[in-house]
């Protein structure tokens, strides 16, 4: 009898993704559907990576080197310096979006078996891309009454075995919002040095910071070997289909390995380097509309969701998520039900529920994930809806 692998058993369900028949559902009754489940922005992708593209003039559509184009790479080198980042274009691979950053991390770096430590809640897919690697997820708990900040040290320590070798942060935080500072990050890098783990940083939302400036991992000093850096321009420039990222760091010997699986998937994608070059281009005030326009749409959320009883959101210092706690008996339950039995005037919302972010069973069952990527009037829109499903959703808790 022919039977899929146990890595195929085991490959977790997108908890973004996974209600998405409940909605196309949804949507074929009429009513309408407000997204707040996932990170897809809004914003329109610039016109110069767009043109760029369009204007591109050869023959052939060759493969690019491994390690991305060199052009791009340099102007790589030419971003990060902007942001405090002093790295060579030697130290840059380009990968098919950060997803792939993320999964060369693993393969790279750790055996099957080995662990990785990620505080929760995180971003889910770092379950899919641990199961692909057959790393094993320790995850250790931050809490909503505080925000989400980074756990104690002593957390840390009393997860740590043998078989750990690396330590996941995402700053400013998916699905959480919350922005890690200098001193946290000071602190990852004492454990680091202390159990020679690596620390893998995914720093998606760079741009996106409301609550103080963004350190960078690849700014900590005296822990070059260990640092690795996976970056994306999905939500930087509004371009989640270009699927260009990049794996980041000064540690050569990784690098090697790392460029070893680059090969074996040939190249990243061709045209997506193009767009992505072009956008280096941009002007260095390019982000602060983006950014004036999240924080505006994440003030209108928070201020709408506490408003309501029962209900508490921390207000995020960055990204375009924010993590609510609402009073219900399941969130997986309750988002089907939004879209599977309720609306308000033709309307209904959908958010992703918080169990899917979390690795250890159990927790997040009151919390949802919303995703501030739609414009103000239809996020107060959405939380009218919320506020009516709330009322009167069967297995609301007291």
């Amino acid at each position: 009898m022919l039977t899929i692998s146990k890595r195929g058993q085991a490959m977790p369900p997108s908890p973004i993704r996974k209600l998405v028949p409940y909605a196309e559902a949804a949507k074929k009754k009429g009513t309408k559907v407000y997204h707040l489940n996932i990170g897809q922005p809004d914003i329109e992708t610039p016109k110069a990576m767009l043109d760029a593209v369009r204007h591109a003039d050869f023959k052939v559509l060759e493969y690019s080197h491994s390690a991305g184009n060199e052009s791009y790479r340099r102007k790589l080198v030419e971003y990060y310096h902007k942001v405090g980042i002093t790295v060579n274009h030697n130290q840059i691979i380009v990968t098919t979006g950060g997803s792939e950053a993320i999964l060369f991390g693993f393969m790279a770096c750790l055996d099957p078996g080995d662990e990785v430590i990620i505080p929760e809640p995180f971003y889910a897919n770092y379950n899919g891309f641990a199961v692909s690697a057959g790393v094993i997820v320790k995850p250790i708990t931050s809490h909503i009454d505080n925000g989400f900040a980074l756990p104690p040290i002593e957390e840390f320590e009393k997860a740590i075995t043998p078989k750990t070798k690396a330590i996941v942060v995402c700053n400013p935080n998916n699905p959480t919002g919350y922005l890690y500072s200098r001193e946290e990050m000071e602190v990852l890098k004492q454990i680091i040095q202390k159990h020679n783990l690596f620390l893998f940083a995914d720093e998606a939302y760079r741009e996106f910071c409301y609550a103080g400036e963004h350190f960078s991992a690849m700014q900590l000093e005296g822990v070059d070997n260990h640092v690795v850096l996976m970056d994306t321009i999905s939500k930087r420039y509004s371009a989640c289909g270009a699927r260009i990222g990049a794996f980041v760091t000064r540690n050569q010997e990784l690098l090697d390995a790392a460029m070893k699986f680059a090969q074996a998937r040939l190249s990243p994608p061709g045209f997506a380097q193009i767009a992505a070059e072009a956008a280096i281009d941009l002007p260095d005030n390019y982000f602060d509309a983006t950014k004036a326009e999240y924080q505006k749409r994440r003030d209108v959320l928070v201020s709408r969701l506490n408003a309501m009883p029962g209900v508490f959101c921390p207000n995020p210092g960055g990204a375009f998520y924010a993590m609510a706690k609402l009073p219900i008996d399941d969130a997986d339950r309750f988002c089907q039900w939004l879209l599977e039995s309720f609306s308000y005037e033709g309307q209904t919302v959908m958010l992703a529920p918080a169990t899917g972010f979390y690795g250890t069973p159990g927790l997040g069952k009151q919390e949802v994930r919303l995703a501030y990527v739609l414009n103000a009037e239809a996020i107060n829109a959405a939380m009218d809806v919320l506020e009516k499903a709330l009322e009167a959703y069967p297995g609301k808790l007291a």
